[in-house]
């Protein structure tokens, strides 16, 4: 959508060349004889581009780009394929002046980072949703104008909306970010985004439907607005938060629940002597006394104070009190 950086020319690398060699970048001539001036700069003092290659800003983007599809369904009423371009580093006046006049260029504030974010959609692209959503054949309209309809802008913020809501969702796995709407303007000479001389990153993604030329649409970021988390862009590790699995908990509870414990119950513990066990044989009868309550165990740990009685014939024991770890007694 926007022109690709701008890169030396054979003139302009022979004068840095020069002015290495000699240590003197004040001035450099270069062999044609002419006068070239260089500004000076320190190596790696502000130089914001160096933030590496963006490693994880693309994941983002491919990330958005899959998730984004569920936005457009609905309006386009197909499924689109949306593919996403590496991202590129150029100042905004280099990037704007390859926009057309007129334009649909949504100013949002990114709250955690304190910086903005700028969504750019083409006219063709805003009256395809449109006509699509209401009706329309699948097409792509040329005609030019000079602004939006009432429902075209209805549409827009429609779009911008599920576009910041997928971001959200897309960065969320790098850093949580909240995008608030700010303005909205449709000529890029009023977007009060940043200065024409602050460096930006272009975020393109490309669309294609059947039978139509592919369109395109821009994210913008501000290179200062990533500078804070310019160490997580150049991080290959896609996530530091661990998300809950529930589908996980659930069978890791059911597994547990289902673990066999062995449960019983002491009626008595009688004392007996040893001359009185030596002489003991079949046949012989020990008195017992059975208390109101007995200890009930799990595992070899007493967990319950319980009454013995029947049910339905069979023996059984009816759980009165719960003991804790330390003995203390807790109702039922």
């Amino acid at each position: 959508m926007a022109e690709p950086s701008r890169k030396l020319s054979s003139d302009e690398v022979t004068a840095l060349m020069e002015g290495l060699k000699t240590g003197d970048l004040s001035k450099s001539t270069i062999k044609s004889g002419k006068d070239v001036e260089v500004k000076p700069f320190t190596f790696g003092s502000d130089d914001l581009t160096l933030l590496g290659d963006y490693y994880a800003l693309r994941l983002i983007n491919e990330r958005f780009a899959r998730m984004v599809r569920t936005v457009f369904l609905p309006l386009l009423r197909v499924q689109p394929r949306i593919s996403s371009f590496p991202p590129e580093v150029k100042t905004f006046e280099e990037y704007s002046s390859g926009l057309d006049a007129f334009m649909s260029l949504t100013n949002n504030r990114i709250e955690e980072l304190r910086g903005s974010m700028l969504t750019v959609l083409p006219p063709n692209f805003v009256s395809l949703c449109t006509s699509s959503r209401y009706g329309g054949k699948l097409e792509i309209s040329d005609n030019s104008r000079t602004e939006f309809t009432s429902t075209e802008e209805k549409i827009i913020e429609v779009i911008n909306t599920g576009i910041c809501n997928t971001l959200e969702l897309s960065w969320k796995d790098l850093t949580p970010i909240t995008l608030k709407f700010q303005s909205r303007e449709q000529n890029p000479q009023f977007a009060a985004f940043v200065e024409a001389t602050d460096l930006v990153i272009v975020c393109s993604f490309v669309m294609q439907l059947p039978k139509i030329d592919s369109i395109s649409f821009d994210v913008v970021y501000p290179l200062q607005t990533l500078k804070p988390v310019s160490s997580l862009l150049r991080s290959r590790v896609q996530s530091d938060v661990i998300d809950s699995n529930l589908n996980w908990q659930d069978r890791l509870q059911n597994a547990v629940l289902e673990i066999p414990l062995k449960a019983y119950s002491n009626l008595a513990e009688p004392t007996v002597s040893m001359s009185k066990l030596l002489v003991l044989k079949r046949g012989d009868v020990l008195p017992v006394n059975v208390e109101d309550t007995v200890d009930f165990y799990v595992e070899d740990q007493k967990y319950f104070l319980a009454e013995m009685g029947q049910v339905k014939g069979n023996i059984a024991v009816n759980l009165k009190e719960r003991l804790n770890i330390l003995g203390e007694k807790n109702e039922r």
